[in-house]
């Protein structure tokens, strides 16, 4: 959606111009998956699927949300003065989320705003659309309001708006993704410490093609706290013998001594999926910036098998595209990417290759799950911005 439909669209639902209009992507994320609320690195890039809005101030404090993805919902109001969680206000509450914590941070608010939302990320795919909302509804705010605040104090208002709001028990890699991605550059985030690097991603004749499994996932709903609970257990029981405060401060070495101090068969697995996939991705940066894209394709591959089999967060669909992307021809890689559930994988795959290969996978996932997958090229793309400006 460009800018011009956008303002005919803000017009239509509002009755006026609005006074800019915004994009926050989506993301994928590489390699480093679960290991962001371990206290690890991740290796995310924000793509050129993601949220468009418009947005315009107010004279009242009256909130007005619209999106085109839900138009049998209407607008959905709300107050400045009303900011709390309603289930019934549906994807408004990540919106509310957001401008409560920019006010509690001092960050002045000082009336309502018509927002038009659309956002071209499937629904549920683990692509980060809730993410890519936040940062959309804090870069309105800031633009609208003249807030002055750094990009990473949006990034860590989004998160808190996903744990503290929302009750999702998540890291801040997706928020990091979408706020500070760059064109054609993989994002190396020390979770720990915020300290990144933007590298750049180029991988000669392939491209990454994303397989939805068109399977819902509904990160609230599914395992994904009880993970994140395992896991802080763990450390706890490793803390018998050691001082850590995330498994990400482990390689798999010292894990592998320490292990019997875990009293339960699950909860090593999970902690020995979070030390080594905090490893890998370390590993990956290596392959990437040396040229070896063979291997960074099987450190993904990698990844996929510890998230399979010792996190337990695949599933059927997931795996069926998966363990079929590898046996096609030009592949260097394929893994689940997000919290799994369901949601999406990525592959890496020849660009000669890509129409058989999304042929040879849809069909056998068809075959095995019963209904087509989807399939997408992601584009890497830069973070969450104003397109336009109207006044």
């Amino acid at each position: 959606m460009d800018t011009a439909e956008l303002n005919v669209k803000f017009q239509e639902v509002f009755g006026a111009q609005p006074d800019a209009t915004f994009f926050s992507p989506g993301r994928i994320n590489l390699i480093g998956e679960h290991t962001d609320y371990n206290g690890g690195h991740v290796f995310p890039a924000a793509i050129t699927l993601g949220t468009y809005g418009a947005a315009r101030k107010r004279d009242d404090n009256k909130l007005r949300f619209y999106s085109a993805n839900f138009e049998e919902v209407g607008i959905v109001e709300s107050r400045l003065d009303e900011l709390v969680y309603k289930k019934e206000d549906n994807w408004t509450n990540y919106a509310k989320g957001v401008l409560k914590f920019l006010g509690e941070e001092g960050h002045a608010i000082t009336s309502g705003m018509d927002v038009f939302v659309y956002g071209n990320i499937p629904n549920g795919s683990g692509l980060s659309s809730s993410a890519s909302l936040e940062l959309l509804i804090g870069i309105i705010a800031q633009e609208l309001f003249d807030l002055k605040l750094e990009r990473v104090d949006l990034v860590k208002i989004g998160k808190r708006t996903e744990n503290e709001f929302i009750g999702v028990n998540s890291g801040i890699m997706d928020q990091f993704a979408i706020g500070m991605g760059a064109e054609n550059k993989a994002i190396y985030l020390d979770t720990n410490t915020l300290v990144y690097d933007l590298v750049p991603l180029d991988l000669g004749d392939n491209v990454i093609v994303i397989m939805n499994t068109n399977k819902r996932r509904e990160l609230a709903d599914s395992k994904y706290n009880e993970r994140r609970a395992e896991c802080e257990k763990a450390v706890e029981e490793l803390n018998a013998k050691l001082n850590i405060k995330t498994l990400g401060e482990l390689d798999e070495a010292s894990f592998d001594e320490y292990a019997y101090l875990i009293k339960d068969g699950n909860r090593i697995r999970r902690a020995r999926h979070a030390v080594s996939e905090n490893q890998r991705t370390l590993k990956a940066r290596k392959a990437l910036e040396s040229g070896d894209l063979d291997r960074f394709g099987r450190l993904m591959n990698a990844s996929h098998v510890s998230l399979e089999q010792d996190y337990e967060v695949t599933g059927l669909e997931l795996d069926t595209l998966v363990h079929t992307a590898w046996e096609q021809d030009g592949v260097i890689g394929a893994r689940m990417t997000g919290a799994g559930f369901g949601g999406c994988a990525i592959a890496i795959v020849n660009k000669d290759k890509v129409n058989a290969f999304t042929k040879a996978v849809g069909t056998k996932y068809e075959e095995v799950v019963g209904y087509a997958p989807a399939f997408y090229i992601a584009e890497i793309a830069g973070g969450s911005r104003v397109l336009s400006r109207n006044n």
